[in-house]
Order: C-alpha cells, then sequence, then structure tokens
C-alpha cells in the first residue's frame, strides 16, 4: 500500500512537471506547422530520455562533483520558477530554434516533454524514492504522454482555452507546493 502510494505521488509530480495538458496549444501549432505529429516517436523518444537520466544522471552529477541534495535543492528552485510560469502564465524560459521536420522529436520530446524541469524533478525524486517508483512513475506518465498525443485535436475542442488554462494553474500551484517541500527536504542535508 505504501508503494502505490509513493507511485501515485512521483506519478502525480512528473505529471504536474511534463503538464502535458498545459502544452496542448503548443502540439496543436506544432501540428499545423508541420503536419503531424508522431506520437509513438515522441513517446518513445521521451521515455528513453527521462529513464537514461534515471539511471545514469546521478552518476554524471557524481562525476562532477554535485550531490543529489545539492542537486535536488537547485532543482526545486528550477521547478519553483516554472510553477510560477504556470500560475502567471508568463515566459521566464525561452526555448531557442525553429520548429524542425523532425517536431516529434525536437521540440517535441525534447524539451516540452522530457525537459530540463523534467530531468530535474526526475532527479530530484531520487533523494526520496527508490528507482522502481520514479522509474514506474514515469511509464505511467508516459502513457499519459501518448494518449494527449495521439488525441490533440480532440482534446483541444473538448477543453477550450479556458479549460487547459485551469488545468495549467490548478497544476501550477501543486507544483509550487512540490517545489517548496523538495527545498526544506533537501536544504541541511
Amino acid at each position: 500500500m505504501y508503494l502505490l502510494k509513493d507511485i501515485m505521488t512521483v506519478s502525480i509530480i512528473l505529471f504536474a512537471v511534463i503538464d502535458i495538458l498545459g502544452t496542448i496549444p503548443v502540439l496543436v501549432d506544432i501540428k499545423s506547422k508541420t503536419g503531424t505529429i508522431h506520437s509513438t516517436k515522441a513517446t518513445y523518444s521521451a521515455g528513453l530520455i527521462m529513464l537514461l537520466f534515471l539511471l545514469i544522471g546521478e552518476s554524471l552529477l557524481h562525476f562532477i562533483g554535485i550531490d543529489v541534495a545539492s542537486f535536488a535543492v537547485a532543482g526545486s528552485i528550477v521547478i519553483f520558477f516554472i510553477a510560477l510560469e504556470m500560475i502567471l502564465g508568463i515566459t521566464l524560459f525561452k526555448s531557442e530554434g525553429s520548429v524542425a521536420s523532425n517536431a516529434s522529436i525536437v521540440p517535441i520530446a525534447f524539451p516540452l516533454i522530457a525537459g530540463a524541469g523534467t530531468l530535474t524533478t526526475i532527479l530530484s525524486l531520487k533523494a526520496q524514492y527508490n528507482l522502481v517508483t520514479i522509474g514506474t512513475g514515469i511509464v505511467l506518465n508516459l502513457v499519459l504522454v501518448y494518449i494527449v498525443l495521439k488525441f490533440v485535436p480532440l482534446l483541444e475542442k473538448k477543453l477550450g482555452q479556458g479549460g487547459i488554462d485551469v488545468l495549467r494553474r490548478i497544476f501550477g500551484i501543486l507544483l509550487l507546493a512540490i517545489a517548496i517541500k523538495l527545498f526544506k527536504t533537501n536544504i541541511w542535508l
């Protein structure tokens, strides 16, 4: 029962950070520019990035002399600003480059789905949860990502801009609380 609670917590945290519902307007724009979104390719690519970072991200940090608690504090600050973007409807992080013909990988898989916030969150979660719990949370989110990517036009029509904005702000507040918790938990380690 405790494992299920942890998996749900990790899944909700990742869902809030990935914010696949909040990216629907961006996905619609990319689809209109490129003609199609390859949902399987985008989901697989994002999953590969996240799982590799889950497995080797910590080793990479140790190689350059950074401990996970310090990374978690830094990650909590990044997550804090992502939450502010979601709540206030502002853009603090700018992405560079144009939409390429291979949009399913760049910019959809990376950085929209498996971007800096997601990767930071994955490593930050390692300070509190085990690999199986985080990996399961990643896989559950990838299922949701695939469904959203597959049905972007339908979801946009059903939710409308107002519905998307409400969801974005609700998950922004949850993410803000998560950032504060991560900061408080790891600041004294």
